[in-house]
């Protein structure tokens, strides 16, 4: 099985600030892997918030019922 290398060069111009607020953050020690770990976790976030929605749509459409059984949402 080959291997490729999947980096590829590129120059942005990016906000230091925001790269070191998020390099602390993070707590990684080079701004590469600040900006690998912060699209990680954009992309892991954007799975997470899609599978919730499905979720929530299956569960509409079988008509399930939510009851407040504690009384708290009746004004």
């Amino acid at each position: 099985m080959t291997t490729t290398n999947r980096r590829v060069h590129k120059h942005f111009q990016l906000d230091s600030v925001k790269i070191k607020r998020a390099q602390k953050v993070l707590r990684t020690r080079t701004e590469t892997e600040t900006i690998e770990r912060a699209l990680d976790f954009a992309i892991n976030e954007h799975e997470s918030n899609r599978l919730a929605f499905e979720a929530n749509e299956r569960f509409f459409k079988s008509g399930g019922e939510i009851k407040d059984v504690y009384g708290k949402l009746d004004g």
